[in-house]
């Protein structure tokens, strides 16, 4: 897709050279710096923004130690615990329906280490789907920049007693899970995915 300024002449995007290394860069490819936490906060915000979902990030459960006052006005947390572990990092409603999911990244570029994942995270998933709930993980494997969904129902497997692997094959989750595109806005519609089992 081509942009052009209103008086109709094209957009060029800019190449910046970096003085360090001699390296150019393309801006075109700047948000590809983001996280897949920036990127799924701010699908969130558009889907709250637009009545489409309410989901939001879970907070993670810290035990707060100690604080300095630097300022009158300002507290600063120098030293704090996590209470206990968390469960996935989203949760929410869409369309009536509880969703909860997980979002992972790795820069391998054939297979998705299950060591991401933690006992009491799948255990989490297990509990969602037990009571009917949607639950699932975005996929992000950075270098090749795909983000894919699965279904807790497709990974759980993985995790059983039987299991042997260490990973996923990419091979795998294309086939099981479904690619998410990366838009403007929302940045990555996860939820066009989940319509498709509701």
């Amino acid at each position: 897709m081509q942009f052009r300024y209103p008086n109709g002449k094209k957009f060029v995007p800019k190449r910046i050279v970096n003085k360090q290394s001699d390296v150019i860069k393309d801006e075109r490819y700047s948000n590809r710096g983001m996280t897949l936490e920036e990127d799924i906060n701010n699908t969130n915000e558009y889907y709250r923004a637009h009545g489409i979902a309410v989901i939001h990030k879970k907070p993670t459960p810290l035990q707060i130690v100690n604080v300095s006052y630097p300022k009158r006005s300002a507290a600063v947390v120098t030293e704090a615990y996590f209470k206990k572990p968390s469960t996935t990092d989203y949760n929410g409603v869409y369309k009536g329906k509880y969703i909860d999911f997980e979002a992972k990244e790795t820069r391998n570029k054939t297979r998705f280490p299950l060591q991401n994942f933690h006992d009491h995270q799948i255990n989490h998933i297990t509990e969602v789907i037990k009571h009917g709930g949607i639950a699932f993980t975005i996929l992000r494997f950075t270098i090749l920049d795909e983000d894919y969904l699965v279904y807790g129902e497709d990974l759980l497997p993985y995790f059983s007693g039987k299991a042997t692997q260490k990973s996923i094959p990419k091979k795998e989750i294309e086939a099981m899970g479904a690619i998410i595109p990366i838009g403007f806005h929302p940045r990555i519609d996860y939820l066009k995915i989940i319509d498709r089992i509701m």
